[in-house]
């Protein structure tokens, strides 16, 4: 299939596709016209690099786990992945918690605010 129907199927923009191509998240094959284009498997790993984006993963760790990925949900043990897997978690958490806490500070300052204006 060519990158326009691959968008169509999977609902990201061709210039997202190229960019997964250049990060050598998915191949293609090229035409003798140049064209790209993709089995249709890809459709089942674009949509494995989406849901892993949307768990917070960089693209430079999708890159590992994909090759570990049995049907674009599930991903197998494979050396390293579970590090890396854990690495972004707490990474995730350091996020969570700094974001937590300036909620935390953002109420105490709306709090006090509304404190003054009354």
């Amino acid at each position: 299939m060519l990158i326009g129907e691959l968008s169509r199927r999977t609902g990201v923009s061709e210039r997202l596709l190229r960019y997964y191509e250049r990060m050598e998240l998915i191949h293609s094959e090229r035409r003798a016209n140049g064209y790209r284009e993709y089995d249709d498997r890809t459709v089942v790993t674009v949509r494995s690099i989406r849901a892993l984006l949307a768990a917070g993963l960089p693209t430079r760790l999708i890159r590992r786990v994909l090759p570990c990925t049995s049907d674009g949900a599930t991903v197998r043990p494979c050396p390293g992945v579970l590090d890396g897997l854990r690495d972004q978690l707490d990474v995730l958490d350091r996020r969570a918690a700094d974001l937590e806490a300036a909620r935390r500070l953002l109420r105490r300052t709306i709090a006090a605010t509304e404190e003054r204006a009354v």
